[in-house]
């Protein structure tokens, strides 16, 4: 199969693994050295990863070959910018990549733009391949969620929702969400900004006010019940748990299994975030774990949130991951 889109990634160390989770559940693949060949259209914005995406014009093995296909292609463009984008494996030196960038400017019709281009052009060289297209930017515009009215220092970061999000959407926005533990409503902006369809519940009245507040703020439309997950009557496609706790909240053993046991009557799919091991938690659920990653808060490497994808032991997986195997690195 074609690969058109070429994916550029970033992140941190302790975010890593928590990429390539949320990369598999993207692409069906994992990304690799920040870096990934898919036939899939992703807008970058719905991740906090990914950086760009490159459409695919124009390839060749031969860098003079690729120039003669971008001139047979007659593009006639105004304001328009070309970069070049330094991959592991490009040992060109810089004077010879603006030489590179000069050769491109010259074969295409119209008025270069470096500051405001109205399209961005990109060459770059990947496992002996030259690749030439236009480049799609990740917008940001999701850190506006930032300043939300309401948000507490323990909450999950907005990177973390997003990657939630995505795992449990699969990008088929038609696919109904439930934020079981909403809280003041981190996960429920991100699933709006991307276009999902999702819903939001929590037992305090207070954060429930609070999230609904938020969503106002940014102009979605959502309902966040204020309500124990064991009376929610609704049924999802996936559902996602990020149990709480916090210096009034420190909920135990059978609150945990509580909120698990309850998500799982109404939903088949759930991942589950924790600050501690729920391995057991989630056996007695009737669940199995089928992927399984953590993520480490920056500069202090004794916290650490684990992220569980789990399904229903009678769904048809296939067998499920034995907890061995989920803690090797791939």
């Amino acid at each position: 199969m074609i690969k058109n889109y070429l994916y550029f990634f970033i992140y941190d160390n302790t975010e890593s693994d928590l990429c390539k989770l949320e990369s598999k559940y993207i692409f069906n693949q994992k990304e690799k050295n920040k870096l990934l060949l898919s036939d899939k259209k992703i807008e970058p914005s719905i991740s906090a990863f990914i950086q760009k995406r490159m459409d695919i014009l124009l390839q060749a093995e031969d860098y003079s070959t690729l120039i003669e296909k971008i001139k047979n292609e007659k593009i006639c463009v105004d304001n328009f910018k070309v970069e070049y984008i330094v991959l592991d494996g490009d040992t060109t030196e810089y004077s010879k990549r603006l030489e590179k960038l000069k050769d491109i400017g010259y074969s295409i019709d119209g008025t270069p733009e470096y500051y405001k281009p109205a399209i961005t052009y990109a060459l770059c060289y990947y496992k002996g391949v030259w690749y030439f297209g236009t480049l799609i930017k990740n917008n940001l515009e999701w850190q506006k969620h930032k300043q939300k009215p309401f948000s507490y220092s323990n909450s999950i970061n907005i990177n973390i929702a997003k990657a939630l999000v995505n795992i449990a959407a699969q990008t088929n926005t038609k696919r109904k969400i439930l934020d079981a533990c909403c809280g003041v409503g981190t996960i429920m902006l991100e699933a709006c900004f991307a276009g999902n369809t999702i819903e939001g519940c929590d037992i305090n009245w207070k954060v429930c006010r609070q999230a609904r507040t938020n969503l106002s703020h940014f102009n979605y439309t959502a309902n966040v019940y204020r309500s124990d997950i064991k009376d929610i009557a609704n049924l999802y496609d996936a559902a996602i748990i990020d149990l709480p706790y916090n210096i009034f909240s420190n909920p135990g053993d059978d609150t945990t299994q509580h909120i698990i046991e309850s998500t799982t009557k109404i939903a088949d799919r759930i991942i589950i975030v924790s600050i501690t091991d729920i391995r057991e938690i989630i056996t007695n659920a009737g669940l199995i774990v089928s992927d399984y990653c953590t993520v480490k808060k920056s500069g202090k490497a004794k916290f650490a949130r684990s992220i569980w994808l789990c399904e229903k032991k009678e769904s048809d997986l296939g067998g499920s991951l034995s907890m061995e195997l989920i803690d090797e690195k791939d």
